[in-house]
């Protein structure tokens, strides 16, 4: 059995997309638990409603950085999963982290990198009038968004499309393919 950790801040759709995948195709992988930055995140109700173990490491709540990311570590070495899912989680690692776990922890980016790195990608990406876009899945550095590229899937934009419709499509594809490409890194194919 292998074992995960996912980090989430907010809405925790890509967070629930991979528990219901690994539970619905019963891949032998446990979702060991849930690791919050936000106490007010709604993937704390998508976790208590799938009944995965969570642990909230509310940010403001530390005298400082260093405090939380030690407090994060202690707590990551403690759960020894196999792979660390990055899900929305809206903090940059630091380094100690990246390297202690290298190769071992995995984000879902909404654009195709390295277009468009940082926060508002999809937004970014149709204000530049883009004909195509997509998602990256990728290892997690030292950098944002620069990591060893795992899988990118396309989709075109669609002429007249809105923003909200592309953003949809965007996350129907997130929720698709990244519970395969978790499978795949932690099962093989």
């Amino acid at each position: 059995m292998k074992s995960v950790v996912i980090l989430a801040s907010g809405n925790g759709s890509n967070f629930e997309a991979i528990v219901r995948k690994i539970r619905s195709n019963n891949w032998p992988i446990e979702v060991r638990a849930l690791i919050t930055d936000n106490p007010g995140a709604y993937v704390l109700i998508r976790a208590q409603r799938l009944k995965i173990p969570y642990e909230v490491l509310d940010f403001k709540s530390f005298p400082n950085k260093v405090a939380y990311n030690t407090m994060l570590f202690e707590r990551l070495k403690a759960n020894t999963p196999d792979l660390i899912i990055l899900a929305g989680y809206m903090r940059i690692l630091p380094d100690f982290i990246v390297e202690h776990f290298r190769n071992k922890i995995i984000n879902i980016h909404p654009a195709l990198l390295p277009a468009f790195p940082g926060v508002r990608a999809i937004e970014r990406a149709y204000e530049a009038g883009c004909k195509v876009t997509g998602i990256t899945i990728h290892y997690v550095d030292e950098r944002v968004d620069s990591g060893p590229i795992i899988e990118q899937v396309c989709t075109k934009v669609r002429k007249g499309e809105s923003l909200e419709s592309l953003e949809k499509r965007i996350h129907r594809l997130e929720h698709k393919f990244y519970p395969l490409v978790i499978k795949k890194l932690l099962l093989g194919d």
